[in-house]
């Protein structure tokens, strides 16, 4: 009899069923928790924003002219959103940018109307062809397309809020959108920036 009950208590302990199916459910559990409510230190400080999210960010650095630093923001669908980077030489100059004039060239960028999906009535633009004209206080400067392609708009709120430039630029301020053919942008992609080496240059500058 005192064998018997020493070969019981030798005996490896055989796991409950229930309780292995309770751990892993558990452990499930923690996991998806951790998906749908990450760590908040794992978090960034403030949230993507639109163009973060859904666009990739180009620059060209002194753009035909030394200071002349513009953005190139590409969706998916191939558009560029064109406008004026952070640390163009304008937004040094007091007060800011004051006045944006699209009637430069031979015609009125902001009289362009594209209608339908053939975009019709869109012009055709080489990268440095001049998108409008930017004022300041004490100087103007050009802003151009930075990429070959079909104009689509030009954002015409500017002419009555020119103030958008210097408070939103890389948003609301935006200059124009344009519509690049993909062998086009191949051939421009190539003497951009991307975002850190942008960031690198103008650091360092």
């Amino acid at each position: 009899m005192n064998n018997e009950a020493n070969d019981l208590e030798k005996s490896p302990v055989r796991n409950n069923p229930t309780q292995n199916l309770d751990q892993e459910l558990k452990e499930e559990e923690e996991e998806l928790h951790k998906l749908l409510l990450p760590d908040i230190r794992d978090l960034p400080t403030t949230p993507p924003s639109s163009v973060q999210t859904n666009f990739v960010s180009y620059f060209a650095p002194d753009f035909v002219k030394p200071g002349h630093d513009q953005y190139v923001y590409r969706h998916a669908n191939g558009l560029c959103v064109i406008g004026l980077a952070r640390t163009h030489v304008a937004f040094k100059d007091e007060g800011g940018i004051t006045v944006v004039d699209f009637n430069v060239g031979k015609s009125d960028r902001s009289g362009i109307k594209v209608t339908g999906k053939r975009k019709k009535n869109a012009q055709h633009f080489e990268s440095n062809t001049a998108l409008c004209k930017v004022c300041t206080q004490n100087d103007s400067y050009i802003v151009r397309c930075c990429v070959k392609g079909s104009l689509l708009e030009v954002n015409d709120r500017l002419i009555k809020q020119p103030e958008l430039l210097n408070s939103s630029t890389d948003r609301e301020g935006y200059i124009a959108i344009i519509m690049p053919k993909p062998a086009d942008w191949l051939k421009v992609k190539a003497s951009l920036l991307g975002v850190e080496e942008y960031k690198k240059l103008r650091e360092g500058s």
